[in-house]
């Protein structure tokens, strides 16, 4: 009986006494499969079961406090009601239902009332309690809704009204009154693109829930009513503070506050900050433009976690609405140091860059992503959003010279042969691959040395990686065959993005180049690659995050590292062992004799450093990777727009530099570590 006259009196607050007899069915279908006693917890709709607000996804610095950017569709945090000034939970009830701990989800004297003033001609009112308001809200923000399901959420019929009251009556069967205001609070839209308390308070005091003050709290409650229109930062001033002071008056006739209280609180200045949370890598703090590529190559890792749902489009949209904490590897510091470093070799606007990246050993974490370039959609050679430092999205990378030699050297040795295998390297050699123009002798692939004095004689894996021979690795590779070091490259990580490479990586045996570096790679799969070989074969996938949480605070495993022996430990050591000779440190059994780089070892203190230079032909790119056991970094001097602007080898040492420089960053404060020697076995052959 009471749920019936419930329903006439809805009729009369929404039609008014003219239109509420021709209502009344409506409103009695719309509830008439609805007994005495309301719906029951179990027959509520899912989303209101167990609603899926959409919550806005942070993502912070390794230090999981700087903030490099969020996600989100709607702006919106979740707290917990104690992280809440208990004077804003009072404020809310005074200027949306006042009666809310005395009613039980329908307040059948607000409906009364509602119908006495409606039917007199007066001010039209509404009878929604806070608990129909959060059914309310709930219904038009499930993500689950067609368009038209949503548009029927905020029809203003006697059904939608009905229906709300019963769903109410369930809801406070279930839920204590705090936990509903709880509910309420989080779910709420407070206008400037703030939905819920934490959010709203960001957004307009810069602050978080828990540090409202009593003008601040009744200014946002009084917001409710019309947030579109009536707040301060993009609608009428004037507006919220009238609602301001009729949300103190409120509270005043409740008792919450005094009515001195109220009346200071009526006429305090208000501090607005408009501060809403970045969205997207393009939001990034100004001041901290470079930090975007990094962003960039998390949310592109993040669209490949099956986790995260069956399609990118799926992942990117539980980024936007999943309301996730994600601490990721980026260490502001070593990023500074590596902006500095490739800012040092070529500035903003110059078409040759420096992109550079920094990986941990033993985790594939990324610590740094750097390059000269603003992350922009704004026209100008210093802007761009294209992935220089990781590759994709277009862009294949970049030939890395004769880093790729450490493949060829692991491949010989994982074969059984050991660094001390000894080959007459000559100033041009003739192999079994078919060559072409200058490179051509009597039709076979002959490779040179590019500075013969140095390079040719009598060379081991040991001296031929340290002074860099080509004719001895290609020999070596020849001996050993081509398709194992193209192999062992794709182990480590390296990646095939163009046609030509993987069409030349499909038919490795043919590919006798492979070892002088002319595959396209990037400097965050070289740095990678060499990581693998600094943690003793151990290859991680990169990573960009260290934990992911839930809006439960549950963490994922998403944000573990995945990580696989692909090399046997002895072989890594005795390939860091050879690399150890082009960065200047003897190896552990002193068979070091000239490097490209020495200056390297200097550079780190003398603590434990490997590393190999890269020029590819021509002098197009110049490239440097090093390792410590607990660092690797990789860097490569490019015009990634124009492959016929060669940078030229005089740029070599810079690189060389700004590598190891960011690498003396990366390791600062972390004690000196040394390296494993390899067996004599894999060392000598005895």
């Amino acid at each position: 009986m009471l749920l019936r006259v419930v329903r006439l009196l809805v009729c009369g607050v929404l039609g008014g006494v003219v239109l509420a007899a021709a209502a009344l069915p409506v409103a009695i279908a719309g509830g008439g499969a609805a007994k005495a006693g309301g719906d029951t917890w179990e027959s509520l709709p899912t989303q209101l079961a167990t609603p899926r607000a959409a919550q806005t996804s942070y993502v912070y610095a390794n230090d999981g406090k700087t903030l490099i950017t969020a996600f989100y569709d709607e702006n919106r945090r979740d707290v917990a009601l104690d992280e809440i000034a208990p004077v804003m939970a009072q404020a809310v009830v005074a200027a949306e239902d006042a009666r809310f701990y005395q009613h039980h989800g329908v307040d059948i004297r607000g409906v009364a009332r509602a119908f006495v003033s409606n039917s007199r001609g007066g001010a039209q009112q509404g009878a929604s309690t806070l608990t129909m308001q959060y059914v309310r809200n709930v219904l038009k923000n499930d993500p689950g809704l067609t368009p038209q399901q949503h548009v029927d959420a905020l029809s203003d019929t006697p059904a939608r009204k009905v229906r709300e009251m019963r769903y109410a009556q369930a809801i406070e069967k279930k839920f204590s009154k705090a936990e509903i205001l709880r509910r309420y609070l989080n779910i709420a839209y407070f206008g400037a693109g703030a939905y819920g308390i934490a959010s709203a308070a960001q957004t307009y005091f810069g602050k978080s829930p828990a540090d409202l003050t009593l003008p601040e709290a009744a200014m946002l409650a009084g917001l409710l009513q019309s947030p579109d229109i009536d707040n301060p930062l993009t609608g009428d001033r004037t507006a919220a503070m009238n609602r301001r002071e009729y949300t103190l008056a409120s509270m005043a006739k409740m008792h919450t506050i005094s009515a001195q209280d109220a009346a200071a609180a009526a006429t305090a200045d208000l501090h607005l900050t408009e501060l809403r949370p970045p969205n997207d890598c393009t939001g990034v703090p100004q001041e901290h433009n470079d930090w975007g590529f990094f962003c960039d190559y998390f949310r592109e890792w993040w669209n490949e976690r099956p986790e995260f749902g069956t399609t990118p489009a799926e992942r990117d949209e539980r980024l936007r609405t999943g309301g996730y904490t994600i601490v990721t590897s980026l260490d502001p510091n070593v990023q500074s140091a590596a902006m500095s470093q490739s800012l040092g070799v070529y500035g903003y606007g110059n078409a040759r860059s420096l992109p550079l990246a920094v990986v941990t050993p033993g985790s594939g974490r990324i610590l740094a992503m750097a390059v000269n370039r603003h992350y922009s959609l704004a026209p100008g050679r210093e802007n761009t959003v294209n992935q220089l430092i990781a590759g994709g999205a277009g862009v294949e990378g970049y030939q890395a010279g004769s880093t790729f030699k450490m493949f060829t050297m692991l491949a010989a040795l994982d074969g059984g042969l050991p660094l001390n295998t000894h080959f007459n390297a000559p100033a041009r050699l003739t192999t079994i691959w078919p060559g072409s123009a200058s490179a051509s002798c009597g039709g076979h692939w002959c490779p040179a040395n590019d500075t013969p004095s140095w390079m040719d004689g009598d060379r081991t894996m040991w001296n031929g990686f340290g002074r860099s021979v080509n004719t001895y690795f290609v020999w070596l590779e020849q001996r050993i065959g081509a398709r194992r070091a193209v192999d062992m490259a794709q182990r480590l990580g390296i990646k095939f993005r163009g046609q030509l490479d993987q069409s030349l990586a499909a038919n490795a045996d043919k590919w006798g180049s492979f070892t002088l570096g002319v595959a396209q790679t990037t400097p965050l799969d070289l740095a990678n690659a060499y990581a693998a070989v600094a943690a003793g074969g151990l290859y991680c996938a990169p990573l960009p995050v260290l934990s992911i949480k839930d809006p439960d605070g549950v963490s994922l495993d998403a944000g573990s590292p995945e990580c696989r022996q692909v090399v046997d430990p002895d072989v890594a050591a005795a390939a860091t062992d050879a690399a150890r000779c082009p960065v200047g440190r003897g190896s552990a059994y002193g068979k070091c004799d000239g490097g490209t780089a020495e200056n390297v070892s200097g550079i780190l203190g003398g603590r434990p450093v490997a590393g190999k230079t890269g020029s590819s032909e021509n002098n197009a790119t110049e490239t440097f990777a090093g390792f410590t056991p607990q660092v690797a970094a990789a860097g490569i001097a490019v015009n990634a727009d124009n492959p016929n602007d060669y940078v030229g080898g005089g740029v070599s040492s810079a690189v060389n530099q700004a590598v190891a420089l960011t690498m003396v960053a990366a390791l600062r404060g972390q004690p000196a570590q040394a390296f494993p020697a390899p067996s004599r076995a894999r060392a000598l052959g005895t």
